[in-house]
């Protein structure tokens, strides 16, 4: 008899892992840079190549970074937010061209809108790279002081804007 109720006791324990497992959101991994300083990065801007866009710019303000690509499906999805978003004026929102040929970017912005005020290119995927992206788009909270503060994995939807995002970037510029 007490041999059987080991392997029933580790048999229970694992069907309750793999339980808690099922109820947790692939969309929300913890990224290790949430709370730690963003990636430094120094990268030519989309539509004047003459131009960088570096992180240093951008401190001293809140600011979205956004990861997108022309070929990215999922780019299509959330860019009516994006465009929302931009119109509103709450937060500058800043476009990182993701392993994408210069042509096809802008030749999609003038498509489906531009909602950023700079798009920096990253053809190499490196700045990418350093900022754990898994693949576009993925949008970053950034602070003031250039600490990120939430990752978006996948498309930005208006709930998750108007649940997580807004509430965040608000507190933060009054900080």
């Amino acid at each position: 008899m007490n041999r059987f109720l080991i392997p029933l006791g580790i048999f229970v324990v694992v069907v309750g892992f793999l339980g808690v497992g099922l109820t947790l959101n692939p969309r929300e991994l913890p990224s290790p840079l949430v709370g730690k300083p963003a990636p430094e990065f120094s990268l030519p801007q989309l539509h004047d190549q003459q131009k960088v866009l570096s992180t240093n710019d951008l401190k001293g303000q809140v600011w979205l970074l956004n990861f997108w690509a022309s070929w990215c499906g999922g780019c299509k999805t959330e860019h009516p937010v994006l465009i929302q978003l931009a119109q509103s004026g709450v937060v500058p929102i800043y476009g990182m061209d993701y392993k994408d040929r210069r042509e096809e970017a802008l030749a999609w912005l003038k498509e489906w809108g531009n909602p950023y005020p700079i798009v920096a290119m990253d053809e190499s995927g490196r700045a990418g790279i350093n900022y754990g992206v898994y693949g576009v788009p993925e949008t970053y909270v950034i602070d003031k002081a250039g600490v990120i503060r939430y990752k978006q994995i996948g498309p930005l939807r208006e709930d998750i804007l108007q649940t997580k995002i807004l509430p965040l970037i608000r507190e933060l510029q009054n900080q």
